[in-house]
């Protein structure tokens, strides 16, 4: 998302009264944030186009889920020997 230019505005002015020390942090803190927005955009982009994959298999419980998993496994196992 970007900040309309009163936000920015307003952080730059917050910015230069604070110590090199803090500006630091603040960069590292930003930093964190980006990584993780990054991080759960890619997260949703790939859920979703796994959802659109004809071969998803949807599962209402781990049980499921773990029977999936082993179903796929043997199907696998079969093909590879």
């Amino acid at each position: 998302m970007i900040a309309n230019n009163y936000d920015i505005e307003r952080i730059n002015e917050m910015l230069k009264e604070l110590s090199p020390e803090t500006i630091t942090a603040v960069i590292a803190f930003i930093a964190y944030h980006a990584d993780r927005e990054r991080r759960h955009n890619k997260f949703v982009a790939e859920t979703l186009a796994a959802e659109q994959e004809p071969d998803s298999i949807i599962c209402d419980t781990a049980e499921e889920v773990m029977e999936a998993i082993r179903n796929w496994t043997e199907e696998v196992a079969e093909v590879n020997s």
